[in-house]
């Protein structure tokens, strides 16, 4: 193990060690204890940078193990085992505990205590990853900042120039691939037929020995 697997190795132990969101007496505490889920990865070179985990999720400790994961490995056409191999692909969420459900039934924002304390940090020790997908509104604010748009819809339609872009990693806007989304989908056949053959090709090319 070289300095750099040791120290994203040793973050990586905080990270599941942490408890912020408890120790935070001004914070609303989690109606559970804290179980974080993330994978890093010293050799990974495509970050999945999701919202937070669900139930099911939290259940398992598991990243995407639930019928969102099965939507996101169809979109990328990779298998479970494929998925999980953390020498193919880095999984790490803007908030790594199930935030609980609001009102309706759904699922809360990713807590604010996690990209703050722990992003930065897990990024610099990743400098190989070259391609970060990222799902949803929390996450293409975090990595793209002033270049997304006003609405996700607007910001994943900008795929092409936000691909493009002269940056290390290259990030490449996704809708989040819950079950719920399915009216979007269909309500925005691009992304299928134009956005999807074009991010199965990446991921062939990126998860392919080197």
């Amino acid at each position: 193990m070289d300095m750099q697997d040791g120290a994203l190795a040793a973050l990586l132990e905080q990270v599941r060690a942490c408890r912020l969101c408890v120790e935070d007496p001004e914070g609303k505490p989690l109606p559970h204890e804290p179980r974080p889920v993330v994978v890093g990865s010293s050799t990974a070179r495509v970050l999945i940078a999701g919202q937070a985990p669900g139930t099911r999720v939290h259940a398992s400790g598991l990243p995407f193990d639930d019928r969102s994961g099965d939507r996101l490995r169809d979109w990328l056409q990779v298998d479970r085992p494929t998925f999980y191999d953390p020498s193919r692909f880095a999984i790490v969420p803007m908030g790594f505990c199930f935030p609980g459900l609001d009102a309706k039934g759904g699922d809360l924002p990713p807590r604010r205590e996690c990209a703050p304390a722990w992003r930065g940090q897990l990024m610099a020790l990743m400098p190989q990853i070259e391609l970060v997908l990222v799902i949803g509104q929390y996450a293409q604010a975090w990595h793209l900042g002033g270049e997304r748009s006003r609405t996700l819809t607007e910001t994943v339609g900008d795929w092409r120039r936000l691909l493009a872009l002269p940056r290390s990693p290259r990030v490449l806007p996704l809708p989040h691939p819950s079950w719920r989304n399915t009216a979007w989908l269909r309500k925005n056949p691009w992304f299928e037929r134009d956005l999807l053959p074009v991010l199965r090709e990446e991921i062939r090319r990126l998860i392919s020995p080197v």
